[in-house]
């Protein structure tokens, strides 16, 4: 076995907790109010030491988004399938309103934005974490949000599932 020496990228590991955020882009089944408790209730606990992936989508992306730059100290990098002038409104507006608090924006230019170039970014975040909180709505295998949440766990990383 060959001994390489640890990157930044190993040592962030090491001194942060990164973790990938995924979840539902449907979110008007539940108020404003339910969401900063959900969000209290099973971010908080990791953004002291926490480096959070967020796809730069609308629903649960926005929602973190906003909500962990408002509320922690904590590292944030957006990740897009295409480039960010490519997501809808609701996510071009919340990226805007945070850039301040955003440490990196990854827009890995999918020549198509189809399901194929979702589940690169999701694959991209969880290879990159060391664990996975997910927000499904339903219990849908073949939601983006479970193809995430399943892929962590085939990864052998833990998962924290939060049904919304």
């Amino acid at each position: 076995m060959t001994r390489r020496d640890p990157t930044t990228y190993d040592t962030e590991l090491i001194l942060t907790r990164a973790v990938t955020i995924t979840g539902t882009r449907s979110t008007g089944h539940r108020g404003p109010e339910e969401y900063a408790a959900l969000f209290a209730g099973y971010l908080r606990p990791f953004a002291d030491s926490a480096h959070f992936h967020i796809g730069g989508a609308k629903g649960i992306d926005s929602l973190t988004l906003l909500w962990i730059a408002d509320n922690t100290a904590a590292d944030i990098t957006v990740v897009v399938p295409g480039t960010v002038d490519q997501q809808p409104a609701e996510a071009r507006q919340a990226i805007a309103r945070v850039r301040d608090r955003i440490r990196e924006i990854v827009e890995l230019r999918a020549p198509e934005l189809g399901s194929p170039a979702y589940h690169a970014r999701n694959r991209w975040m969880v290879d990159r974490s060391s664990m996975t909180i997910g927000f499904p709505k339903g219990e849908d295998p073949a939601s983006g949000t479970w193809q995430t949440l399943n892929y962590t766990a085939d990864q052998g990383k833990p998962r924290l599932i939060v049904p919304v």
